[in-house]
């Protein structure tokens, strides 16, 4: 993919970008003015391609672009594209897929691989995520991650491997989870 990875932006830097409160693109969502399906779901969080985001506003919803904030999201993910539309997308997991992905025992094994800097390192630091990356980047890693491995195999089960380049995955971080008042229910 020579011309980078894809912008993306979570419900924090999609509010940012309108200069609303972090909760409103949850809120369109909810209230119907944002189609869920415009957005992948990674790790039980929506995720928008930049330029989607941008576009919204554009389409008679009153909302002004802040080009600031646009300037700064592009500059802070780096070289990269603005793809329109979820389908643009390649496959993008969290820690929840990754997990699954190696069937390791619990997501603190992620964590202290993470932090220990024996796994690689995020493509994405969107607010509210532990980190995305592209699959790519994790698969590309498997190697090293074996190497660097004291007690776990880093195997990639090529089943979710498959599920996740084909968009079907259905597993754990595939769905929003509901919060707040909604998650007791």
């Amino acid at each position: 993919m020579g011309r980078g990875k894809p912008y993306l932006v979570g419900t924090q830097e999609f509010a940012a970008l309108y200069g609303v409160k972090e909760q409103m693109p949850r809120q369109w969502v909810h209230r119907g003015s944002l189609a869920p399906e415009t957005a992948i779901v990674v790790s039980g969080q929506m995720y928008w391609p930049l330029g989607f985001a941008v576009e919204f506003g554009k389409t008679g919803r009153g909302k002004t672009l802040d080009e600031d904030v646009l300037a700064r999201l592009e500059r802070e993910q780096g070289p990269g594209w603005m793809p329109a539309a979820r389908d643009e997308l390649p496959p993008i997991v969290g820690q929840t897929e990754i997990v699954e992905l190696f069937h390791l025992p619990s997501q603190p094994t992620l964590v202290m691989a993470i932090e220990s800097g024996r796994f690689a390192a995020a493509d994405w630091r969107l607010g509210g995520s532990g980190g995305l990356w592209l699959l790519d980047t994790v698969l590309g890693a498997v190697a090293e991650l074996q190497e660097k491995a004291r007690t776990l195999p880093w195997e990639p089960d090529p089943e979710v491997v498959k599920s996740l380049r084909e968009g079907r995955y259905a597993g754990p971080g595939a769905v929003v989870l509901p919060r707040g008042q909604g998650a007791k229910k």
